[in-house]
């Protein structure tokens, strides 16, 4: 959560909306046949189809983190996440770039 929407006042999202939020995306993930964690390699490019502003965006992010094909993978999922709690069918780039954040701030915090 950005710092200015903790700080705001009031229009956030609370509690019981973002609940609905996740029971939306578990049921689309169930109903895809995998939660968004255990997609098979296999299938993680059909069921993480990026937008052309998110190809452009995961690829630069691969060339200059030198990601390897795991991060990649894992960056896609926490991606479909993000567009399935925005309810968004495909993965757009700043779905991609919010993925690619906690990326950068896993790598901090854990290295």
């Amino acid at each position: 959560m950005a710092y200015k929407e903790l700080r705001g006042r009031g229009d956030g999202v609370n509690s019981a909306e973002m609940r609905q939020r996740v029971e939306t995306a578990r049921t689309l993930q169930r109903q895809r046949g995998f939660y968004n964690a255990h997609i098979p390699h296999q299938a993680l490019r059909r069921l993480c189809a990026l937008d052309d502003a998110g190809e452009r965006t995961l690829e630069m992010a691969v060339r200059r983190m030198g990601l390897s094909a795991r991060a990649h993978d894992r960056i896609l999922k926490v991606a479909r996440t993000i567009a399935d709690l925005a309810g968004s069918e495909t993965v757009s780039a700043k779905h991609v770039a919010e993925a690619v954040q906690y990326r950068g701030l896993d790598r901090s915090y854990w290295t």
